[in-house]
């Protein structure tokens, strides 16, 4: 019978011995526990040759990967449904669904992701040190951070005819948005819950959760879009059907983490919650920021917009294809966060090192076959998302642009992933002196190199999308290089001592107190 979360049936003698046996090589199926500090580990790895090292770690990111992987591909699919479903209603259905999804990326999902990545600094070290309960208390700091507004979502057509888009794609996308708010809460619990299980090493919770519902998600797209009535609803079907599978994943996690997840990481609900808040704002603010520096730049609302119902239904196939073949790199990100993160916890700088070595080498090879891929079949790709001949022609002109982009993008994702496991997001790079050189190469990449010279090769030269995916070639390559060099400059010695001092804070508080237990 499972055990409800926050009470004991072992003694804690029996606890630790259980710890010490467990090893790196704990399976993924089975759930690990953490260990504080694994000196015989730490003797094996000061034995290995780097070349042995580097190929063990390239294994565990691997290891690591592949779940991750799966569950962005399934939860991406829910919003991938949603996209072809509304593709072969119209070009002009497409390009008002394409433009609500923008807005959303902008507004809305872009903040929580980049509030919920916040979480790849704090938890992994937690549950690898010897609090491992610290995992539970920073999910419970965070949840307080993540509760969008929605009141944007719900005025959205005013402001989109307000920066001159067409009268019948605002009106489309505010009915789009409106719909799709009523997932948004979800979403944001997802992020959350999803960095709770990924720290601990339960990789392949999420993953099952999302098989789960996102065929669940594919038939309701079917039965809402393009179903029999009374349950066709059309171009309102898709956002429906997204929100409830978004809600169906939250109530999904809920249930594993009560019923089938060990207590080890959980922290009961207590006023600690409400502690070390300024720390986690700071990093929350620099993880929205790193995040949305380059993901605003790819929605590109307004350029695209301007050009028309073909450029924008097309803007819609390349963005959702770009956003497709970065699930992988993205997977590798997080993969590459958790293992440095569980590193620092174990005080291993050396071997942190090498990760960072073996995430370039992976990402390296994704991003060539990702790239090969598009080039073999630009001419039929738009196929899969609309009908229109000249979408589709327009689709397979710039995916060249697009696989080129693909290469220095991918390898920008795993920068971002290393920087998240320092807790280096663009606030906390910018109070570091030492990368001011770098940051001014990376943040304004985008807004200051690629966009400027997007626009003006799209309005100037009239390139139309071709000067916005030059733009973007741009903007990624001044990115990637600046990133890779923050990289390779780390003193991981300094990165340990850092995560010490960190959780030394909520060391110095004393044992919760029964009495302010929830």
């Amino acid at each position: 019978m499972p055990v409800p979360l926050g009470l004991s049936t072992t003694s804690d003698s029996q606890r630790i011995a259980d710890l010490s046996q467990v090893l790196e090589t704990t399976p993924l199926l089975s759930p690990p526990v953490p260990c504080a500090h694994k000196d015989a580990e730490l003797a094996s790895y000061t034995s290995q040759t780097t070349r042995s090292v580097l190929w063990d770690e390239t294994k565990i990111l691997l290891k690591y990967s592949f779940p991750v992987f799966g569950t962005h591909v399934m939860e991406h699919s829910i919003m991938m449904a949603t996209v072809i479903s509304i593709g072969h209603i119209s070009t002009v259905a497409l390009a008002a669904a394409t433009l609500g999804f923008m807005t959303a990326n902008v507004t809305g999902l872009s903040i929580v992701q980049g509030m919920a990545n916040t979480l790849d600094t704090v938890l992994p070290p937690a549950w690898t040190s010897d609090q491992p309960q610290l995992v539970g208390l920073w999910t419970q700091r965070m949840s307080e951070f993540t509760n969008p507004v929605l009141a944007l979502w719900f005025h959205a057509e005013p402001i989109l005819l307000g920066l001159n888009q067409g009268p019948e794609i605002a009106r489309l996308a505010g009915v789009y948005l409106k719909w799709a708010s009523l997932g948004l809460p979800a979403y944001a619990f997802n992020c959350v819950s999803r960095r709770y299980f990924q720290s601990q090493g339960l990789f392949t919770v999420p993953t099952r959760i999302t098989l789960f519902i996102a065929p669940i998600n594919i038939f309701l797209n079917c039965l809402l879009v393009w179903g029999p009535e009374p349950f066709c609803l059309g171009f309102i079907g898709a956002p429906i059907a997204a929100s409830i599978s978004y809600n169906f994943v939250a109530v999904a996690s809920v249930v594993y983490g009560v019923f089938f997840v060990p207590r080890t990481a959980w922290h009961p609900i207590t006023v600690r919650a409400f502690t070390n808040l300024g720390y986690l704002a700071k990093l929350s603010f620099g993880g929205v920021g790193q995040l949305a520096s380059a993901w605003w730049s790819w929605e590109l609302v307004g350029p695209s917009s301007s050009l028309g119902p073909v450029p924008l239904a097309a803007q819609s196939v390349l963005i959702t294809t770009s956003s497709s073949f970065y699930q992988a790199p993205y997977a590798l990100s997080i993969a590459t966060s958790v293992r440095i993160g569980n590193l620092l916890g174990e005080r291993n700088a050396k071997r942190a090192r090498v990760v960072v070595k073996a995430s370039f080498l992976i990402v390296l090879v994704l991003a060539t076959l990702f790239s090969c891929t598009l080039i073999t079949f630009r001419r039929s790709w738009g196929y899969l998302f609309n009908n229109d001949p000249e979408v589709i022609q327009l689709v397979a002109a710039v995916l060249p642009l697009l696989a080129l982009v693909q290469i220095c993008d991918d390898g920008s994702g795993v920068v971002s992933g290393i920087l998240r496991a320092r807790g280096e997001q663009v606030l906390g790079a910018l109070l570091n002196i030492r990368h001011a050189t770098a940051l001014i190469l990376w943040i304004p990449a985008y807004y200051v190199v690629g966009l400027p010279i997007g626009l003006w090769l799209t309005f100037k030269w009239d390139f139309g999308l071709f000067g916005l995916w030059w733009g973007l070639n741009i903007a990624v390559v001044s990115a990637a290089s600046a990133g890779l060099y923050l990289c390779l400059i780390t003193d991981w010695d300094k990165e340990v001592d850092k995560v010490a001092a960190r959780l030394a804070v909520d060391k110095r508080y004393k044992p919760v107190d029964e009495e302010h237990t929830h």
